[in-house]
């Protein structure tokens, strides 16, 4: 079995198989690391959980080539529950009330804000219908049930859009910002949940898009600084 498939999940294999055809290769060493694909002289790395712990990797690699970071969001899952017993019928397939969008990405990109600045880094941000499995487990938070999730299965690639550096942002802010503007101003923009925007406003700065210029109530006030 090649390196870093051994506890690889459908999900990831089939995105990785998308970026090793046509004359790519699958986990090649680099430097120290293993990265998933290989094609045409660029890094595809896919990343189908959190950003947390990919800059030392991540930023080893652009130094040597062009690395895109990829990444599914679904916007549809299905959830199939497996039957705790082999003779049981399984429950119907149900769709899940939550759906991703492209801009979702920022909940990631909050870990590597920094890297965006990176000339040789950039994000694929992947939108996908899933086939979600889970299991019963007495173990696990009783939030869910008792239900966890054991697999994530492609079932198709919806969109997709690549951020090649921190100001492929803004295509995701459709309403006018005032100067200077809060991450409420931000929520209202994007229309997005405040959380979300707080992200989005440390994204920016972090990586040099914008500064403090002073603060509203308890808000913090941003400008741009390009």
């Amino acid at each position: 079995m090649p390196i870093g498939t051994l506890n690889e999940g459908p999900l990831h294999a089939a995105l990785k198989a998308t970026y090793v055809a046509n004359g790519g290769d699958a986990e090649v060493s680099i430097d120290g690391f293993v990265a998933d694909a290989v094609r045409g002289g660029v890094i595809y790395e896919v990343q189908t959980g959190s950003f947390s712990g990919l800059t030392r990797k991540m930023q080893t690699l652009a130094e040597q080539c062009p690395v895109v970071l990829v990444h599914p969001i679904a916007a549809t899952t299905h959830i199939v529950k497996v039957p705790e017993k082999e003779d049981e019928t399984p429950p119907p397939r149900r769709k899940s009330p939550k759906h991703g969008r492209l801009i979702h990405i920022v909940n990631e990109l909050v870990y590597v804000p920094k890297l965006l600045n990176h000339p040789n880094f950039s994000v694929e941000v992947v939108l996908t219908e899933e086939e979600e499995l889970r299991r019963y487990d007495p173990k696990k938070n009783r939030r869910r049930g008792g239900w966890r999730v054991v697999e994530r299965r492609l079932l198709n690639v919806v969109e997709g859009c690549r951020l090649q550096e921190v100001d492929d942002l803004m295509q995701f802010v459709q309403g006018d910002l005032p100067d200077p503007f809060s991450t409420k101003d931000l929520a209202a923009a994007t229309n997005e949940p405040i959380a979300l925007a707080r992200k989005m406003a440390y994204c920016f700065r972090h990586a040099g898009v914008t500064k403090i210029v002073g603060k509203q109530g308890n808000s913090l006030l941003y400008t741009l600084d390009r």
